[in-house]
């Protein structure tokens, strides 16, 4: 058991730091007194530093083998991650309406820009990530760390949507009547092209860019993630 202490630790401090803060009022008090801005950036840099901490533990856990790594399992976050992160640099600014509603700025339904593609792209990045990984890495340890991932993505999807329909009301119905979940539907569509082209063009070739950055620092971890 002690050989799993380090990975159960910091999954432990991950799970945490995502659900202490929303008890007893403890987020309210900490942007109260430092700013959301502050409180968010703080709070960002720490996700990720404990997310660094869990990957590298699973790393040092003790290999359990649930299914082995054939040649093909490779190829499927080789295909999927260009796809999760243009949608995280394509989707990242959108309204916090279509982040679970509790926005009150008015949304357009007649021009709900990339929203008509995806209103949880984040999310669905995330389960992109974590589904693709699960692929290659059938050891107990990345098996728990993905998994986990992936539930927590397709919960949040669900629970934001139903605080959406609560938050909207009335407007729920043009709201989700002009979202998707995911959909290449507006892709074909000429005016949504005309209106969202330039940003979906930028964003597109920023995620790739982010994406082979991702692959160097595999490579410099000394895990190469290229199909041999």
């Amino acid at each position: 058991m002690m050989a799993w202490s380090e990975y159960l630790l910091a999954l432990a401090a991950f799970v945490a730091s995502h659900f202490l803060p929303r008890l007893g009022g403890l987020r309210e008090g900490l942007i109260g007194l430092l700013g959301r801005r502050v409180y968010f950036a703080a709070y960002g840099l720490l996700s990720l530093a404990l997310l660094v901490w869990l990957i590298i533990a699973a790393g040092r856990a003790p290999y359990v083998e649930l299914w082995p790594q054939l040649p093909w399992t490779r190829w499927v976050p080789n295909l999927a991650m260009p796809l999760a992160f243009v949608m995280v640099t394509c989707g990242g600014g959108l309204s916090a309406v279509t982040l679970g509603g509790r926005s009150k700025a008015a949304f357009d339904p007649a021009r709900p820009g990339f929203a008509a593609i995806s209103r949880h792209p984040l999310f669905l990045s995330l389960a992109l990530w974590s589904g693709a990984h699960l692929f290659p890495n059938g050891d107990l340890a990345h098996v728990i760390l993905f998994g986990s991932f992936l539930v927590m993505a397709l919960a949040a999807v669900a629970a934001f949507d139903a605080r959406a329909r609560r938050s909207l009301g009335e407007r729920a119905t043009a709201y989700f009547g002009a979202t998707a979940l995911l959909s290449l539907g507006p892709l074909f569509d000429p005016g949504w092209r005309r209106a969202n082209l330039r940003r979906l063009a930028l964003g597109a070739a920023l995620g790739l860019v982010l994406w082979q950055g991702a692959l160097h620092l595999h490579a410099l971890a000394g895990v190469s993630p290229l199909p041999h």
